[in-house]
């Protein structure tokens, strides 16, 4: 008996080597297991590595904004500030869609929301567009915790064919993977529909004999999405004045004179004038060059 087991164990320490090998090659094939999640952060990124799960990346640095650093949306503020509250204290509250004019505060003020509600118990998780097919993992992982949960898609569209178009649709409204009591979604877009609409389109019109208009069935379906969200939030260009207000707003907040600030008109409106736009952003742009020139 002692001799087979003096036999076997050179074969025992030759065959675990190997095994130690192959397990070593197998390992660096294989994902890393994702970390675990810090639920004591405000804001998360949803992150995934190739075709592996996902997990909520806390965010270390957030950057917020409050709501009256944000110039002449007052009517969008009001709105989804009252959505939010409403969500906060338990109260049904809507999916938001923004949609309109690049650089005048979509983004920003899902930022301010959670600056607002986030002692409170609001969390941000930014997902990307090309992740939008795992909303039901995000939603099911989020479950049962106290929290309240934005999910935001920042500049959010789909073309033909596109995996989480569905998945946003279903999550959206009528699904059993549909979103609890603590998720909401917030997106921003530059369509509308959120998908491009094309001219061909159009001729799918049906015109009936007591002269109503019916769209046809790409138009429905295209449609159909957007409509989901509970709330539309339309954004527009800023008037000249408007942007001016906006950039001597920041300038002030950054520690400029009442002089320099006054001062700063002329090259505020050259400065929009070459990026061809009178928003938000570039206002902001501009004030923090202003502002290191002369502050």
């Amino acid at each position: 008996m002692s001799d087979s087991k003096q036999l076997a164990t050179p074969e025992m320490a030759e065959l675990l080597e190997r095994a130690v090998r192959v397990l070593t090659q197998l390992e660096a094939w294989l994902p890393p297991a994702p970390p675990p999640v810090n639920w004591n952060a405000r804001a998360y990124r949803w992150r995934k590595r190739g075709a592996s799960h996902g997990w909520l990346d806390a965010i270390a640095h957030v950057s917020l904004i409050h709501t009256e650093d944000l110039q002449h949306i007052e009517r969008q503020k009001e709105i989804i500030n009252r959505n939010t509250m409403h969500f906060m204290e338990g109260k049904p509250a809507n999916n938001v869609l923004m949609t309109g004019a690049r650089g005048t505060g979509k983004s920003s003020l899902v930022k301010a929301m959670l600056a607002m509600y986030g002692d409170r118990g609001l969390r941000l998780i930014e997902v990307d567009k090309a992740d939008m097919a795992d909303l039901p993992d995000i939603v099911d992982m989020v479950a049962g915790r106290p929290e309240k949960f934005i999910v935001f898609c920042d500049d959010l569209s789909f073309e033909e064919g596109e995996a989480g178009y569905k998945a946003l649709k279903s999550v959206l409204d009528g699904s059993a993977a549909s979103t609890g009591n603590n998720v909401l979604i917030y997106a921003t877009s530059n369509r509308r529909h959120l998908m491009p609409e094309y001219m061909n389109e159009n001729l799918e019109y049906k015109h009936q004999s007591d002269g109503e208009i019916h769209p046809g069935e790409t138009v429905e379906e295209k449609i159909s999405l957007s409509e989901r969200f509970g709330l539309w939030l339309s954004f527009y260009p800023f008037r000249q004045d408007d942007y001016l207000d906006i950039v001597y707003h920041w300038l002030r907040t950054l520690g400029c004179s009442e002089a320099d600030v006054i001062a700063s008109r002329t090259e505020a409106l050259q400065w929009a004038l070459e990026r061809g736009s009178r928003s938000g952003r570039i206002a902001w742009q501009f004030s923090r060059d202003w502002a290191a020139r002369h502050a």
